[in-house]
């Protein structure tokens, strides 16, 4: 409930989206604001007010840069003039609400700023286990970790001994992906956009195989290369070109999961994809999926992964940038390939 005593208010500063973005986004299209917020909530209300520790930055946030979009109705467009938002990690500074106190920490969504009042969701979680690091919940078990057990158990239903390939496999969804396939037993090939990130993927995560693809000039070729009798399961994080070769190579009865697009996300007028008709000669299932539909799932999730985590058979690696300051660049990074595992940032510096 609310607590009593203490400082009322504090300055606040904030990202703010200065103007709807085209094409590739900018640091400056990134602004800061100085505010005030009352740490304090009104008697009656049912908001919380937390202190941000970690915020995540994620692909699907340039989408959210652009003009408002209907097609993109799960992907609602930031406003320009007000700061941008995705989910972060908290501390719960004071509560007006029942299921939350002082001291607790959630993940979920919160404004890109230093202190946020919202209210409570079913997208909003507790933390916990507290014997991980709490940044973790901005990726390994929060909404990337979720994204990658729904889409590679929910929609591809592995089975041991099945081909398994990933794009953008160094990234906060795609390294989960990769050794969670090698924990079924798959073999599993990933494509990235650096030779440190195909290291990484080989050394780090117990990949199979993996290449870079900036360095590929025919990726039919690669993946032939890579995959002899084709893949039982593709992981799509990338689209474009990459997902017009693949679909080439796909075996009979694959399964796709569509998880995101980073390819076409800057572009005014997205690439096609020419090698569709495949999807019917080899009965091929496609599916996009958005991690919301799977939160009920979250619990289930945590009871599958933390042992895994526990026990050193899955690890993850981040790509900390320290401030809220560094924040614009850290998120704009992202569509430059500069991060190496899931970027986060710490909205206070260490």
């Amino acid at each position: 409930m609310a607590t009593t005593g203490g400082e009322a208010t504090a300055t606040n500063k904030q990202v703010i989206l200065r103007d709807y973005v085209t094409g590739f986004p900018k640091e400056s299209d990134l602004i800061f604001n100085d505010t005030t917020v009352d740490l304090r909530v009104p008697a009656g209300s049912k908001k919380i007010v937390v202190k941000n520790l970690f915020l995540s930055c994620d692909p699907y946030m340039r989408i959210r840069m652009g003009k408002p979009d209907p097609t993109a109705a799960l992907a609602q467009a930031y406003n320009p003039g007000e700061p941008i938002y995705g989910f972060g990690v908290s501390e719960v500074i004071d509560s007006g609400h029942p299921d939350y106190e002082k001291g607790d920490l959630i993940w979920g969504i919160v404004g890109w700023e230093e202190y946020s009042v919202i209210t409570p969701n079913p997208s909003h979680f507790k933390i916990q286990h507290t014997d991980v690091p709490l940044s973790y919940y901005t990726g390994l078990l929060g909404m990337a970790g979720m994204t990658a057990y729904a889409g590679f158990y929910e929609i591809c239903s592995p089975k041991k001994g099945e081909t398994v390939f990933v794009s953008a496999a160094s990234g906060a969804v795609g390294q989960l992906v990769g050794q969670l396939a090698k924990i079924m037993g798959c073999y599993v090939v990933g494509s990235a956009g650096s030779n440190e990130k195909v290291d990484l993927l080989k050394n780090k995560f117990g990949f199979d195989e993996a290449f870079n693809y900036k360095e590929e000039q025919d990726l039919n070729a690669a993946l032939k290369r890579c995959f002899r009798e084709g893949i039982d399961i593709y992981f799509e994080n990338v689209g474009g070109k990459m997902l017009d070769a693949v679909l080439l190579n796909m075996k009979l009865q694959g399964r796709i999961a569509v998880c995101g697009m980073i390819s076409q996300y800057n572009l005014e007028e997205q690439e096609g994809v020419h090698n569709l008709a495949t999807v019917i000669y080899k009965r091929v299932r496609m599916q996009g999926f958005v991690v919301s539909d799977y939160f009920d799932k979250y619990f289930k999730f945590l009871d599958f992964v933390i042992p895994y985590i526990r026990e050193g058979k899955i690890t993850y690696v981040e790509d900390v940038a320290q401030g809220l300051e560094n924040g614009p660049s850290a998120l704009i990074g992202l569509f430059h390939g500069k991060n190496v595992g899931k970027q986060l940032i710490a909205v206070a510096r260490e």
